[in-house]
């Protein structure tokens, strides 16, 4: 493989040392033991990924860091070789030489990708993942069982579900009009069996949300959709939570539509102000795609249910499990790994199939919210859970929130005004004034610098 050289600046080296360790960084000596070194790189493979500094060390008290490299780079045959060992796949990793300015010696920047396979340390037995700055080891099945889980290579979509059987999708509404559209008078035992769906007279995990009617019955706490509504653009507290938490359950493909229908409801109940406060203009294909992703690509193993949480600002898919296989929240838009196949491939079969562009879901996602100018939605990954946040002014306008603002204060300025609203330009700040003063709502007082905004009382 072809090993790239740079020679950092002083301005660079500042820059490097500022790093912290954290779940993508970490800073190891040059006399690191290569066993222990592959720890580490065993766990940023089973994680999201990293970087690792290799020929600098950092002390554990003051965390002071110290430039120890490599005098020459055939120093590091070893450590190269160790790395080409685990990390079979030559785009698991880079490798980046960087030479000190006036000490001419190296730093070994190794760059771990996430990777598909569970990568083991050099003892061929025990895998490691990244926990913010630690590497633990899964040196149990439970936990090797869960990193299998997570990353896609085991799928708790095939688990047969012990206190099923045919009875709980025979006849059942979504199979007759899956039944319909697809294969009329197919005998269902027959076809799920050669589906894998049903097995020794049980129905598996997929079975049941594709075609029972309330999977919800055997599968409680892991197969429902909550959606909140929080009368705030801060975070999520009980005092302003509206009303009571909705529930939507029933088989997968009815409930990717009721529950993006719902959600445009309650977002369609949020006013912005125009020429007077009125229903706003929302991307109906990024909640869709979305929450379509949410319900095809969660960790079914995890008992907890998706959450939907619409705030005045934004609105915020949370799916259970971490991304699956090698995809990362870099890379989601250009790399494809269903963690549940078998569901993903099946419900495309269905009439109007929310998943009709298979591949395409988040990118059609992305370009709704650029036809209406609004940010990208940002994707989180989380311990146990992807967060995908979509915010847009229109939930919340910049009139509303400097309406709000007067409700507790006399007046408000136009530095006030681009600060609580996050309009950079002035001028553009002013014509949100003019126009709240064109519809009889605020009148201007003072001049100059000392200019200000105040309610007019209608009284």
């Amino acid at each position: 493989m072809n090993l790239e050289e740079r020679t950092l600046t002083e301005k660079e080296i500042g820059a490097l040392f500022s790093i912290e360790e954290n779940h993508f960084n970490d800073f190891k000596s040059k006399d690191i033991d290569p066993r222990k070194l592959s720890r580490t790189i065993s766990a940023f493979a089973n994680a999201s990924g990293g970087d690792i500094y290799l020929g600098i060390r950092e002390e554990n008290d003051t965390k002071n860091k110290y430039w120890e490299g490599f005098h020459t780079i055939e120093d590091t045959n070893s450590v190269i070789q160790m790395i080409a060992d685990l990390l079979i796949m030559a785009n698991d990793y880079e490798l980046v030489f960087l030479q000190h300015p006036k000490l001419k010696t190296y730093v070994l920047q190794i760059t771990v990708f996430k990777t598909q396979a569970i990568i083991y340390c050099t003892d061929k037995k025990t895998p490691y993942v990244r926990k913010g700055a630690q590497n633990l080891p899964c040196n149990t099945a439970e936990k090797i069982r869960r990193l299998e889980l997570d990353k896609g290579i085991s799928t708790f979509e095939d688990e047969i579900v012990a206190q099923s059987d045919l009875s709980d999708v025979n006849n059942s509404d979504i199979w007759n009009v899956f039944k319909e559209n697809i294969v009329p008078d197919i005998n269902i035992e027959a076809w799920l069996k050669k589906q894998r769906l049903l097995i020794n007279g049980k129905m598996t995990v997929t079975g049941l949300l594709l075609f029972s009617d309330e999977p919800q019955i055997c599968l409680p706490k892991r197969s429902s959709i909550k959606i909140f509504r929080y009368q705030t653009s801060g975070i999520a507290e009980r005092d302003t939570l509206v009303g009571m938490p909705v529930t939507i359950e029933g088989c997968a493909y009815h409930q990717i539509y009721a529950a993006v229908n719902k959600t445009k409801e309650i977002i369609e109940s949020i006013k912005k102000f125009g020429k007077s406060f009125e229903t706003i203009e929302y991307p109906e294909e990024t909640l869709h795609e979305i929450i379509t992703n949410a319900v095809l690509h969660r960790d079914y193993s995890i008992a907890t249910d998706i959450q939907i949480r619409i705030f005045d600002n934004r609105v915020e898919v949370e799916s259970p499990g971490k991304l699956p296989g090698y995809v990362t929240v870099k890379n989601i838009l250009t790399s494809q790994s269903a963690r549940n196949p078998r569901l993903v491939r099946l419900i495309n079969k269905f009439p109007e199939a929310p998943n009709k562009d298979v591949g395409e879901g988040l990118n059609t996602a992305f370009e709704a919210m650029a036809k209406l100018r609004l940010k990208e939605p940002i994707i989180i990954e989380n311990e146990n859970s992807v967060l995908v946040i979509i915010k847009h002014e229109r939930l919340a306008s910049p009139e509303e929130i400097v309406m709000d603002f007067l409700k507790e204060n006399e007046k408000i300025t136009n530095r006030e005004g681009r600060s609580i609203t996050g309009i950079k330009s002035e001028n553009n700040m002013k014509r949100i004034f003019w126009k709240l003063r064109d519809a009889g709502m605020l009148k201007m007082i003072g001049t100059g610098s000392s200019a200000a905004w105040v309610k007019i009382d209608k009284k």
